[in-house]
């Protein structure tokens, strides 16, 4: 084998392997950006929820009636 067909073998896997790699970060990216989508719904539901906790935490009726419970417990003790 002379020094030219190891040079063109050498070539050709270099690039099989930088076609390889590629493909990989492609699909490596295409996860991630998946993955990112999906924490930003979740992230959007969250804060849905929270908003709602938020609201029946702080009605007066749900203090008055926290507080009828407190006295309820009272009277059992």
């Amino acid at each position: 084998m002379n020094l030219t067909a190891i040079a063109i073998i050498a070539i050709i896997a270099w690039a099989v392997v930088s076609i390889v790699e590629t493909t990989k970060d492609k699909k490596k990216k295409q996860q991630e950006s998946k993955n990112s989508g999906e924490l930003q719904n979740q992230i959007a539901q969250l804060k849905e929820r929270i908003e709602v906790l938020e609201k029946i935490v702080t009605d007066e009726n749900y203090d008055l009636k926290k507080q009828f419970s407190n006295l309820d417990k009272d009277k059992v003790a």
